[in-house]
């Protein structure tokens, strides 16, 4: 069997094989990719991000148990779960530090369940540029949900909901989310809002905060063009039709609150598929990634069709101040220094 067929089979080994080949980017790997691309589609894909030290990690591994035992007690005990841990990259190896795969140890040995770390590498936005590549393939391997839990800094929030489907934002007391949410438009892609580590001091203040801040947020609060609006914002706004984002209180280290955010993240599911928003957000998902790699791949064309030692010299002139970046990168194009 080749590696696509063993895959479709459900072989572990070979999916787990085939992720490093797309981390790795080798050709042989994203040849594969391709053939199982016709297998995807069927899965939902949540996204979890959050400020480091909300307790993400905690709070991943107590869903997927919970929604593992749901499944079982219905006599669904063949929904697959994967998770996608995008770890911060060792300084050293550039590997993943696996702190959230150690993490979650609890869901080890359930074959239901496939757990995957991955180094973010230096990505912009805290989204390994692999990423959209290992959530194909698990898609394609049968996984009824994807969770991708991301590093949490910077753009990392609006990277994770041009990826998924579901956007889930944690926060937790103490940490000036509410103010955070509102400098870094975390509100403008949450779906879902949790406040974690709701038994600490703050915790109801940091709830009615976030709950208040939301009901301010509303679309009909803003002026048409107000300069302030995200372009993401705004093609959410046009998706939106009657969901209220729900602002949900968890320890997950109890448990607490888990069945609820379960609930939540069910009814967004459900919410997208019957409004018509699921396909509307799987085209801009599909053209953000399209756009993506064609500027990736124009870029790493042109660089390679350049005469040796072009960019360098470039490079030297933007040092000496003598061009700008624009006007290097425009030379370079047009083929002139000035």
């Amino acid at each position: 069997m080749s590696l696509v067929e063993r895959v479709l089979a459900g072989d572990r080994l070979a999916l787990a094989r085939l992720l490093s080949q797309i981390e790795n980017e080798e050709t042989t790997g994203l040849d594969d990719l391709a053939a199982l691309y016709p297998h995807t589609g069927g899965a939902h894909l949540v996204g979890m991000t959050g400020a480091p030290g909300t307790g993400k990690s905690t709070l991943v591994n107590k869903l997927v148990l919970r929604m593992r035992q749901a499944g079982d007690k219905d006599g669904e005990s063949s929904i697959r779960i994967a998770v996608v841990a995008v770890d911060p990259s060792s300084p050293f190896t550039g590997g993943a530090i696996l702190g959230d795969r150690i993490r979650m140890r609890d869901l080890a040995g359930d074959p239901c369940v496939f757990i995957r770390s991955m180094a973010s590498r230096g990505a912009l936005g805290g989204l390994a540029r692999a990423t959209t590549g290992v959530v194909q393939a698990l898609d394609a391997a049968g996984f009824n949900v994807i969770m991708i839990e991301t590093v949490g800094a910077g753009q990392a929030e609006v990277d994770i909901a041009r990826t998924a489907h579901t956007t889930v934002v944690i926060t937790a007391p103490g940490m000036g989310d509410e103010v955070q949410a509102i400098k870094a438009g975390i509100l403008e892609i949450a779906d879902i809002l949790v406040v974690n580590k709701a038994d600490i001091p703050g915790a109801d203040n940091t709830l009615r905060a976030l709950r208040a801040t939301l009901e301010m947020a509303k679309p009909e609060s803003y002026s048409p063009n107000d300069p302030h609006r995200s372009d993401l914002s705004i093609e959410r706004e046009e998706e939106s039709s009657g969901w209220e984002t729900p602002v949900i209180a968890t320890i997950a280290t109890e448990g607490e609150g888990v069945a609820e955010l379960i609930l939540a993240i069910e009814n967004h599911r459900t919410h997208l598929q019957g409004s018509g928003e699921w396909a509307i957000r799987e085209r801009g998902r599909i053209r953000s990634e399209l756009e993506g790699l064609l500027r990736e791949t124009l870029a790493t064309r042109f660089l390679q069709r350049q005469p040796d030692g072009r960019f360098e010299e470039v490079l030297e002139k933007v040092l000496a101040r003598s061009l700008s970046p624009r006007q290097a990168v425009l030379s370079m194009v047009e083929g002139e220094d000035e």
